[in-house]
């Protein structure tokens, strides 16, 4: 491990115990895993997991630590196979046993749960959360934080009713090298801010083709697709296929991936919703495959005061056009800034590089897989704040509207027309066949709350 990467690890660990008034847990003799077995049962909080998949490994280190001072109750997946493979994958970091079960409704019907981690498929977030938040929980959610922009505006206004505290995976939001810079920025490092190009280059392969098929065996069909309307299972759909296979369950790359680097060119730039999206997108690889969704876009996100978002997403070509697989860059009248997971570069006027900061952290790029230190920070950020302790470092507010711009480039895409939108809140105002993808249907039964 180089200095840079056990600098990153000790802030945050060091950070963490400080918070919570624990600085002290290595001289009482009790191990991590004994210590937070035993000390402030009365704050404690009691988590869930659902949605067992490629995620999990982001929730190992932020529950195992001592300082965040949480039960893991229960492990939730409709996946029967997910619960003991993922309780066998904490046994490294707890010392207990969590509850396996595999309907989220009873999950969040247990008075004893204090908060949701939601990492289930992306049809599946909003519904997930605000079910949570109906029944007192506290809600960490994956990003993208909702299927559609209806979803998003909906969350806010939960979160505002149940006063709960909801924070998206965005998880760059907690990286200390991306809150320096972003701070910098803000105070004029490269004077004004006017453009950033977010990008994101992958080599996904080819995907089967779907085929008709019961599903496969523990895999409880229903529950999995909850919300969305019905319809035969497709062989390979459950285990992240799902994400290409139509618009049922995910939201593509751009709401898959796009949501952070999104995110962070939203940040830096200090702009919400933007006057105009236009989108060129398709399909470029493997054309006889079973991908639906496109693999390619480029889209243009114009803002107020003369600000510009550009997307660069590639999900299978990997040439790292600006240096890497996945960043952003932004652009200000006195210099330039390119900041990734890594850390960042500062650049002058005249294309010098005046500042460098390469935290060297764990956080993994465009590999399947999630966890990392970024990550770490972040959920614990989100139980401290539920504490009381800390303030958000990206609340549910700042992830919606993140994740509007993914699902205005999708609509964009999906119709073929570039969209004029309302710069007080993102509301199409042009297209309506734009329009009608605001929201979705849902399974009777599972019809959303109103507010």
């Amino acid at each position: 491990m180089s200095n840079n990467q056990q600098n990153r690890r000790d802030f945050i660990k060091k950070s963490t115990a400080a918070t919570l008034g624990l600085s002290v847990l290595g001289s009482v003799g009790f191990s991590a895993k004994s210590y937070s077995r035993i000390i402030g049962a009365n704050e404690r909080l009691n988590v869930a997991i659902a949605g067992l998949g490629r995620r999990l490994g982001a929730y190992y280190e932020p529950i195992g630590l001592a300082s965040s001072n949480v039960n893991l109750l229960y492990l939730c997946d409709a996946m029967q196979s997910q619960m003991p493979k993922a309780a066998k994958n904490f046994e490294k970091h707890i010392s207990y046993t969590p509850k396996l079960e595999q309907n989220i409704l009873k999950v969040l019907d247990d008075k004893e749960v204090d908060v949701l981690i939601n990492a289930t498929p992306d049809h599946w977030h909003a519904p997930g959360t605000w079910l949570a938040l109906e029944r007192g929980k506290h809600v960490y959610v994956e990003k993208p934080c909702s299927h559609n922009p209806w979803e998003g505006e909906l969350l806010i206004a939960l979160q505002k009713k149940y006063n709960k505290v909801v924070q998206m995976g965005n998880q760059q939001r907690s990286a200390p090298e991306s809150r320096e810079i972003i701070a910098a920025i803000h105070n004029g490092a490269i004077g004004k801010a006017f453009m950033a190009k977010a990008f994101y280059s992958n080599n996904r392969g080819a995907v089967p083709n779907p085929v008709k098929q019961a599903a496969p065996a523990g895999l409880d069909w229903e529950l999995f697709q909850g919300p969305a309307p019905r319809k035969e299972y497709m062989h390979d759909t459950w285990d992240y296929n799902w994400h290409w296979y139509g618009w049922d369950y995910g939201t593509a790359e751009t709401g898959n991936n796009a949501t952070h680097e999104l995110d962070v060119a939203r940040w830096a730039l200090q702009v919400d919703y933007p006057s105009e999206v236009s989108v060129i997108s398709g399909k470029m690889h493997y054309p006889e495959d079973g991908w639906t969704m496109y693999d390619t876009m480029e889209a243009t996100f114009k803002f107020g005061d003369n600000k510009v978002i550009q997307w660069d997403g590639k999900s299978r070509n990997a040439a790292k056009t600006y240096g890497s697989d996945r960043g952003t860059i932004i652009y200000g009248t006195e210099g330039s800034v390119y900041v990734d997971r890594g850390g960042y570069k500062q650049f002058d006027r005249s294309g010098k590089m005046v500042k460098e900061n390469r935290g060297g952290g764990s956080e993994g790029g465009t590999q399947l897989g999630g966890g990392g230190d970024m990550s770490t920070t972040h959920v614990v950020n989100f139980f401290n704040a539920v504490r009381g302790l800390e303030k958000q470092n990206s609340n549910i507010e700042e992830g919606a509207v993140s994740t509007l711009l993914c699902h205005l480039a999708n609509i964009s895409s999906r119709t073929g027309e570039s969209l004029v939108c309302d710069p007080k809140n993102g509301h199409i105002q042009n297209s309506e066949k734009g329009k009608a993808l605001w929201k979705r249907d849902y399974e009777k039964g599972w019809e959303p709350p109103k507010v």
